[in-house]
């Protein structure tokens, strides 16, 4: 198990990005949380094995196909344990 953090910038807010990455998020399998940041950015935060956030990852660089993703900044982080995957 690993978890990693990322941040999203571009247009990435009001355009279903949260509900669209929990979703991916759950069919991977991975739990964790996503939230919309003050300064216009998307936060995820996403444990399970490196292929399923690998995967996320990969998906994460296009998002929905209402979002225009400028900038994809991805992490390793401490491990932490999620029940499900949410929106913050």
């Amino acid at each position: 198990m690993a978890t990693m953090r990322c941040y999203v910038s571009g247009r990435v807010q009001g355009v279903f990005f949260r509900a669209s990455t929990r979703d991916r998020a759950r069919a991977l399998g991975l739990s964790g949380w996503v939230s919309n940041l003050p300064d216009g950015r998307v936060q995820v935060t996403a444990s399970g094995t490196q292929t399923d956030l690998a995967a996320l990852r990969d998906w994460l660089q296009e998002g929905p196909a209402q979002a225009v993703v400028a900038v994809l900044e991805c992490e390793p982080c401490a491990d932490e344990s999620y029940d499900g995957f949410v929106i913050r």
